[in-house]
């Protein structure tokens, strides 16, 4: 029988192990997308089971292009959790959301061009509403843990999703400026649109890292900057993980958990065999 996992936690870059688990175990799901990006971790925090899965491989190898998006969503399906949350290096593209900040963004806007998108293929269609495309409660109770932990927390904003792996020119980010973006990141799309497809709530973390290279008066993005201000803040994200186990057992007021429910569209009859199973653990309850 599937364990039902409180949530489940994606390691971005910087964060590649999630400390103070307990009674921990490894499990390496084999999904109908192929193997997630690393194995994945269970166990017990704050009274809770947390599974922790590290996007970019353990050792970072996985570049954001190549990261096997759907395997680790559908793997964290199987695995039992309905939540997930996502801890994300991001570059700030606003003077008031400052490096060694955190910002749980609301909105995404997807720039990326040469990643797989859906999980519905090869004979079935569904048309999932992602008009608010992170999970409002979930978001909330991050927030609040973040501000709880004592971390510079901002609520709100647009995250932009580009391909990478290179940063971005200096064009380029005036123009996502113009655009309204508030903070730029290489990951979070299509993952949330991902999680909603396969019904699950979704929120991101977001480190500022850096101002990006748009900022005058600021040195332009490099590796070093952002591992460095991601190791400041690594106590900061473990202690509000910490703080947000803690709200986990309160009824959930989204509707993220029937995101299906009113988005397939293909006739059950027509639906090949192969990709019946292949989706089953996402579409059988709402098949004959």
């Amino acid at each position: 029988m599937t364990e039902k996992l409180a949530a489940a936690i994606i390691g971005g870059s910087g964060l590649y192990s999630m400390q103070g688990l307990s009674d921990t175990s490894e499990h390496n799901p084999v999904t109908p997308f192929g193997k997630p990006s690393s194995p994945i971790i269970i166990g017990t925090l704050e009274g809770k089971r947390i599974a922790f899965l590290a996007r970019h491989g353990i050792g970072h190898f996985i570049n954001p292009t190549e990261v096997n998006y759907r395997a680790n969503i559908y793997a964290l399906k199987m695995l039992g959790t309905s939540r997930i949350i996502s801890i994300s290096a991001c570059g700030s593209l606003r003077e008031d959301y400052r490096p060694g900040d955190i910002v749980i963004p609301d909105q995404i806007f997807d720039n990326t061009r040469e990643r797989a998108r859906t999980f519905f293929s090869g004979g079935m269609v569904a048309h999932v509403g992602v008009a608010d495309p992170f999970c409002p409660d979930l978001s909330q109770r991050v927030f609040n843990a973040v501000k709880n932990s004592g971390a510079s927390v901002h609520m709100g904003g647009s995250l932009i999703t580009i391909e990478g792996p290179r940063f971005s020119t200096k064009a380029e980010s005036n123009v996502f400026r113009a655009w309204g973006m508030s903070i730029i990141g290489m990951t979070a799309s299509p993952e949330a649109f991902l999680a909603r497809e396969a019904e699950m709530c979704y929120c991101t973390m977001a480190h500022v890292t850096d101002y990006d290279v748009w900022h005058v008066s600021a040195e332009p993005v490099t590796v070093d900057m952002v591992i460095q201000t991601l190791n400041k803040n690594t106590a900061l994200a473990q202690e509000s993980i910490k703080l947000l186990a803690q709200t986990l057992d309160t009824p959930f007021s989204c509707s993220c958990e029937e995101a299906l429910s009113t988005a397939l569209i293909t006739n059950p009859a027509v639906i090949p065999a192969d990709t019946r199973a292949r989706l089953g653990l996402l579409v059988n309850k709402y098949l004959p």
